[in-house]
């Protein structure tokens, strides 16, 4: 194993097992019942609530936020926290919905306010989406992801006041890592040819890491994984593989495969052993915190791109 792989790997070991470790026993009760909408979301929570903050998240680890139908008994979830954060942007756009339904009376923070939407790839690329969507998956860039702990700490200060010196402090110390993290992938491509970078994934889930990161990411749907790919698209997508001899097939954690499938029998690129985590983290293991799914997601695709 060369040495940036190994050290990606045994990074994501340690903050996987330290997790583990961080919280003592007879602890306190926490101070502030905050509900995510999804597991990255409530990753990020965590590291800045700390022990104060009891977080539940409405779509778990392995379940795709952009089709999901909140459960009746998530309305009572809902209505019983004092703080709910979504990502806002289109992605769970059904919060708004579930925040009525509930008759929720606390804060609702949208992580991403702030933050300038990238636009997803519109169907003259062929990708057989109608126009160009806002993207909303902001947090496959890591610096970006700076600006939702930011907004994940004012709104934990605006709940909790006298929690208020922790959050800031759990998210200082968290944006030292996220720094960390994002020169360590910079450091990673840098090895790699810019046009040996060329990645297939399900759908346009990597527009922040490709702008960031310089990887050209192709996909077969849009921004959404309810938007549909037309035959037209796929067939488009397919004679581009084949020009530009792309070698990164992905199925992301949660797709479809049969898509991906088709065009790897079609193309004759054998799709990757090891998926990509593009809206969820990983029910456990390597993936299973932000930190460590970004560090899994670019070992597994510089080691894709070095095998052709």
């Amino acid at each position: 194993m060369q040495p940036v792989f190994k050290s990606l790997r045994l990074a994501a070991v340690s903050l996987v097992t330290a997790a583990g470790l961080c919280a003592p026993a007879g602890a306190a009760e926490p101070a502030l019942r905050a509900v995510a909408s999804f597991s990255i979301l409530g990753d990020l929570v965590r590291q800045v609530g700390g022990e104060r903050v009891a977080v539940e998240v409405l779509v778990g680890p392995g379940s795709d936020a952009h089709v999901y139908s909140p459960k009746p008994a998530q309305a009572k979830q809902v209505g019983q926290a004092q703080l709910v954060l979504s990502n806002g942007m289109g992605f769970d756009g059904w919060m708004a919905r579930l925040l009525k339904s509930a008759g929720f009376k606390g804060r609702h923070v949208v992580a991403s306010a702030g933050i300038q939407p990238l636009k997803g790839a519109a169907d003259e690329h062929g990708h057989g989406h109608a126009h160009a969507a806002a993207d909303p998956h902001v947090w496959q860039d890591v610096a970006r992801v700076q600006a939702y702990v930011k907004n994940i700490a004012q709104g934990l200060c605006a709940a909790d006041a006298a929690g208020c010196d922790s959050y800031r402090s759990n998210a200082a110390a968290y944006g030292q890592q996220l720094d960390a993290l994002d020169q360590e992938i910079r450091r990673a491509w840098s090895a790699i040819p810019a046009p040996q970078r060329l990645v297939i994934s399900s759908h346009d889930a990597f527009g922040y890491y490709a702008s960031a990161y310089g990887v050209r990411f192709l996909a077969p749907q849009g921004v959404s994984t309810d938007s549909e790919a037309s035959a037209q698209g796929v067939a488009r997508l397919v004679r581009q593989i084949r020009q530009e001899k792309a070698s990164a097939l992905f199925v992301e954690s949660i797709a479809d495969p049969r898509l991906i499938e088709q065009i790897a029998r079609e193309t004759g690129l054998k799709a990757s052993s090891e998926g990509l985590y593009s809206d969820s983290l990983a029910p456990q293991g390597e993936a299973a915190s932000y930190l460590g799914m970004m560090r899994y997601n670019t070992r597994v695709l510089i080691a894709a791109i070095q095998r052709r």
